[in-house]
């Protein structure tokens, strides 16, 4: 019930919203994976990334979609918590030090296991708008664990400037999202990381130029 619930109100809602205050251009849309397992990663600077990939996808394909988000961030209340993993479908990381024998990303790893499509910022948190910050290593090891799932790169320009960090007015921006094509794990977790933000970097070439409404 949940989950049809979650897709009536991703469909009805929270798309038909986005595409009033946000607009998008989007570059490679037949890039995007619409089976999984697979991975899209793509750069963050604003609350906004994760409504807006969620946005290019058609809604047939919006219960696949899990967003990996922070658990500090969105689990900090009960109907927070609620709503952002059965409403937006978030796996929730935490942010900090894994114990002695835990996995952080055994929930990710499971979601791909069913056949899920992860979306992941490797950079881990919002930066500076247009500004891209180091990857994270957790794509490398979700690509390890899974390796027949694609890892999709997307380029997100100008969602920083519709909400950037610590606002809470909308700047009627039109965004764009560039996609790349996938990458596959070739077995070794070093320089994963750097050729994938490289991967995601290139294709700000290919973005158009950002345009008011």
């Amino acid at each position: 019930m949940l989950s049809v619930i979650r897709q009536l109100i991703l469909v009805l809602i929270a798309k038909p919203v986005a595409r009033l205050v946000i607009g998008v251009d989007i570059v490679g849309k037949e890039r995007l994976p619409v089976q999984g397992p697979a991975i899209v990663v793509a750069n963050h600077n604003s609350h906004i990334d994760t409504l807006l990939l969620l946005c290019l996808y058609p809604a047939k394909v919006l219960p696949l979609l899990r967003p990996v988000a922070a658990a500090d961030h969105f689990l900090t209340s009960r109907s927070l918590s609620w709503f952002s993993r059965n409403i937006v479908g978030i796996l929730p990381v935490s942010r900090g030090r894994p114990q002695r024998g835990e996995d952080a990303l055994a929930d990710c790893k499971a979601a791909l296991a069913r056949g899920e499509i992860l979306v992941l910022f490797p950079e881990g948190s919002r930066g500076v708008a247009e500004e891209m910050a180091p990857f994270k290593a957790g794509v490398a090891k979700l690509s390890e664990a899974c390796p027949e799932a694609p890892v999709v790169p997307v380029f997100l320009q100008g969602a920083g400037r519709v909400l950037p960090r610590g606002s809470s007015l909308f700047v009627p921006f039109v965004c764009s999202a560039v996609v790349g094509p996938p990458f596959k794990h070739e077995g070794r977790r070093s320089g994963f990381s750097g050729a994938l933000q490289e991967a995601v970097e290139a294709l700000r070439e290919e973005a158009p130029p950002l345009r008011w409404f």
